[in-house]
């Protein structure tokens, strides 16, 4: 089966769940399908071979199964599946983000834009709308105010006035589509930091809020929320995690369903701790940008009021300059803004996928199983075997890496996003802390890290064996794959993840949209001259006519030499050919000349002889051919 065909097939099967969920009131997006396809493929219990195509009977039991599991709300995995899709679906790097924040910024702008650039004014009341646009934009662009308030539009269309009066926009219409865009963006700027200096000095500032102010107070309420939610989730992870190390004694041999469900929501919390320390860091960095911000703008505005300092008149090089940096630092504050609330609202939506656990596994549930065990924090574990080290000397065919040999040991890439490598493998989906200083094993070319010197030498001792058990482990709880990022190890076995990129598991669905592209009706200003001609003959006698040569004498001089080197050229008129055709055909006859010698015949004896004319005349010639004899 081509690429092409699996992929119909792969659709029409994601088509066809997504629609049987829906007929049992449940509504799923073809993501979350999609990534529970794979998850049901890969488990072995269900004993689908991927190396093969599938039957009918395999597609109608792929249905069954995930239609199943979709349904299961009472299932901690499907949550953290959930989350999962949830979580890359909607958050993005930083960069990446405000990349995608501003061009979805200039693309709400691009029908008020190409409105300016297009406009083909001539009146003066078309002059005055025109304007207007160019002040709404402005108003828009930069974000300080609404158009349809008319303080703000008074107050923009001062400052605007003050650099590019109205009387400029002849000027304006005669540039290319491209300047004007430019010079738009150019007065944006400087407009935007003449009203954020006019509201410094308490001259203006009208619909313009205070970003500093409400960001001093935003971001620590979000780091704030960030953290009481992560010190929920690891206290909760903290206590199954306990239960699971237990249970890996044989303490609970009873309470097999249970210990499943607690594994499952341990995963859970996990992912849910992993996602929150994202958004932990990112509020960071937005507190830090901030603050660079502040100071900026600060150190900007200080220089702007030296420079203008009770003068009358300044130099438009030296202050333009500042205004446009002080508006790009605003801009700045807008934009950390946004990504604020972003971060906010993945945070209030990935809370629902990580409650939904603590209904079924309350307290009367987990105390019994908590007797006489103490849940222990992962700074607590690693702090109790803090002076201890693997004895390498014990395994020399394997690289052992301490923060003494090597300069780089903080930055080293550790597999399974940091959990210890034996413990996923020897107790089953068990994740613990692991910690470097203990040593990081290298070994075919991946770094691996344990939770005690004990683990770390179990696992030495046969590391392809526990690999290859961490990936089976994995099959069975496909979150793991998201959760420990081991995307590498499976994507040999999907013929659609060769072109996925690298820490992606959840394929988005793709999609297809019809775009269409018109250009521009006259990106150049029109600029036809009637008097051009193309004709040489037209414009010589244009010349002839301009040199008014009939009151003109020209002279000129000859001499041998010259008469020789001038190129002389002759033209003349080719003679027709000339045929003549009369009415009737006639032709003349002419007599036959005729004549008789007399005298030479006799008797041998000399004689005189005579030649007599017998020619007969044209006329009795005729008249001789057209007589007949009469017949006797």
């Amino acid at each position: 089966m081509s690429r092409a065909q699996a992929e119909s097939v792969i659709k029409s099967i994601i088509r066809e769940i997504a629609q049987e969920c829906a007929g049992r009131g449940h509504t799923v997006s073809e993501t979350l399908v999609a990534f529970m396809v794979k998850a049901v493929v890969l488990h072995p219990n269900h004993q689908f071979n991927v190396d093969r195509s599938l039957t009918k009977d395999d597609v109608h039991k792929l249905v069954e199964v995930c239609v199943e599991k979709l349904v299961d709300t009472a299932s901690p995995s499907l949550d953290t599946a959930k989350m999962q899709v949830y979580f890359d679906m909607n958050y993005t790097t930083r960069n990446e983000f405000l990349e995608e924040h501003r061009r979805v910024l200039e693309s709400r702008l691009q029908p008020t834009v190409r409105s300016i650039t297009d406009s083909r004014a001539r009146t003066r009341e078309e002059f005055e709308g025109l304007y207007r646009q160019i002040v709404s934009f402005v108003l828009l662009r930069s974000g300080l105010g609404r158009p349809a308030d008319i303080p703000v539009s008074r107050e923009a269309t001062a400052a605007l006035q003050s650099v590019f009066p109205q009387t400029e926009l002849g000027n304006f219409m005669q540039l290319t589509k491209q300047d004007k865009e430019r010079q738009l963006k150019e007065l944006t700027h400087i407009v935007t930091g003449i009203r954020l200096f006019n509201r410094e000095g308490g001259k203006g500032g009208q619909g313009i809020d205070d970003l500093r102010a409400i960001l001093g107070e935003a971001i620590p309420t979000t780091m704030h929320s960030i953290d009481t939610e992560l010190h929920k989730t690891q206290n909760l992870v903290w206590k199954y995690t306990a239960i699971i190390e237990r249970a890996s004694q044989d303490e609970y041999r009873d309470e097999v369903l249970i210990l499943e469900l607690i594994k499952q929501a341990a995963i859970n919390c996990r992912q849910h701790e992993v996602f929150l320390q994202i958004l932990w860091q990112e509020a960071e960095v937005c507190s830090s940008k901030v603050n660079q911000l502040a100071d900026k703008f600060d150190e900007d505005m200080s220089k702007l009021k030296n420079t203008v300092q009770s003068k009358t008149a300044v130099s438009t090089s030296l202050v333009y300059p500042l205004f446009v940096c002080l508006s790009t630092t605003w801009m700045g504050f807008q934009e950390e803004m946004v990504l604020l609330s972003v971060l906010s609202n993945i945070l209030t939506n990935l809370g629902p996928f990580a409650r939904a656990h603590c209904e079924k596994l309350g307290e009367s549930q987990l105390q019994p199983l908590l007797e006489d065990v103490i849940p222990l924090s992962d700074e607590t574990r690693i702090e109790k075997l803090k002076n201890q080290r693997v004895d390498h000397t014990q395994y020399p065919r394997l690289e052992w890496i301490f923060p003494e040999n090597t300069k780089e040991h903080d930055r080293l890439p550790i597999e399974h996003r940091g959990f210890c490598s034996y413990s996923l493998a020897a107790h089953d989906r068990l994740l613990l802390p692991s910690s470097k200083e203990f040593g990081v094993l290298h070994y075919k070319g991946k770094f691996y890290c344990f939770s005690s010197p004990q683990a770390a030498e179990m696992f030495a001792a046969n590391p392809d064996r526990y690999i290859y058990e961490t990936i089976e482990v994995a099959k069975k709880s496909p979150e793991l794959i998201q959760l420990l990022e081991l995307h590498s190890q499976f994507a040999a076995m999907s013929s659609h993840g060769h072109g996925m990129p690298p820490g992606k598991m959840i394929e988005k669905p793709i999609t297809t949209n019809d775009v269409g592209v018109q250009t521009e009706v006259h990106p150049i200003e029109t600029n036809i001259v009637k008097s051009y001609e193309w004709n040489e003959w037209e414009l010589r006698r244009k010349a002839i006519k301009l040199a008014n040569l009939r009151r003109k004498v020209t002279h000129s001089v000859q001499t041998d030499l010259s008469h020789y080197r001038r190129d002389n050229d002759t033209q003349v008129y080719l003679p027709k050919k000339v045929e003549t055709q009369t009415k009737r055909v006639k032709h003349t006859n002419v007599p036959q000349p005729s004549r008789y010698i007399v005298g030479l015949r006799g008797d041998g004896q000399k004689r005189d002889f005579t030649t007599v004319d017998l020619t007969l005349d044209v006329h009795t010639h005729n008249i001789a051919e057209d007589y007949e004899p009469k017949k006797h």
